[in-house]
């Protein structure tokens, strides 16, 4: 059963396994331009195939207010409100510009450690908050900015997962071969499109969260 709850800042949440004793947050992606927020095709594709995976785990879809990269404060008070809403023990999962939304929010009480998938980590964001925290990211190798099509390279991915090394973090990173900026786009009827290499995702993402389940 899925729900859709409103947040204190006027986000929304879409909630699976609502009652699961831990959760996944899923923050999703930005663009240049302050416009209003959407559900991300990645984050539903993933949440609808890992939540009957993981039943003890409550997978919530956040909806920004405004999505953009020129508003991430308002971005990081929305993952906020969403781990206020919860009130457990929280895996931080950030798609894209959702990597630095998740950093934003990680010092909440709720929160646990965080899972990029094709992150964002922005020079200027600070990672001191990463000090004594797992990172892992997960990145696929095909991935990269393109005139019209958005992207986050994997040396950007890369570099940010060393910098958060040396501000004192611990983890992982994986590379997905022939695979590109997440796993699904929303076409325009609505519907999810697949991309390629998608299912090889799926693998290094349960073990994050198989992980964060088990020591919870």
């Amino acid at each position: 059963m899925t729900r859709v709850v409103a947040l204190t800042t006027g986000a929304d949440a879409r909630v699976r396994n609502a009652d699961a004793p831990v959760a996944a947050v899923l923050v999703n992606g930005g663009t240049a331009r302050r416009v209003p927020g959407t559900w991300s095709a990645t984050s539903e594709w993933l949440a609808t195939r890992l939540a009957p995976r993981f039943p003890g785990v409550a997978f919530v879809e956040v909806r920004y207010r405004v999505k953009s990269w020129h508003e991430l404060p308002s971005c990081f008070e929305d993952a906020e409100a969403a781990l206020d809403h919860l009130g457990r023990p929280a895996l931080l999962v950030g798609f894209s510009m959702g990597g630095a939304v998740a950093i934003g929010a990680s010092e909440h009480v709720s929160a646990g450690p965080i899972l990029g998938l094709a992150p964002w980590f922005p020079p200027e964001l600070d990672l001191a908050p990463l000090a004594g925290r797992r990172l892992d990211v997960v990145h696929g190798a095909w991935d990269r900015w393109l005139p019209g099509i958005p992207g986050v390279s994997p040396s950007h991915s890369r570099a940010g997962f060393e910098r958060a090394l040396a501000a004192g973090a611990t983890g992982s990173y994986t590379l997905i071969p022939r695979s590109l900026h997440g796993v699904a786009v929303r076409g325009r009827d609505g519907r999810l499109v697949t991309l390629p290499g998608a299912k090889r995702w799926l693998d290094p993402i349960s073990a994050s969260i198989a992980a964060f389940a088990g020591t919870n």
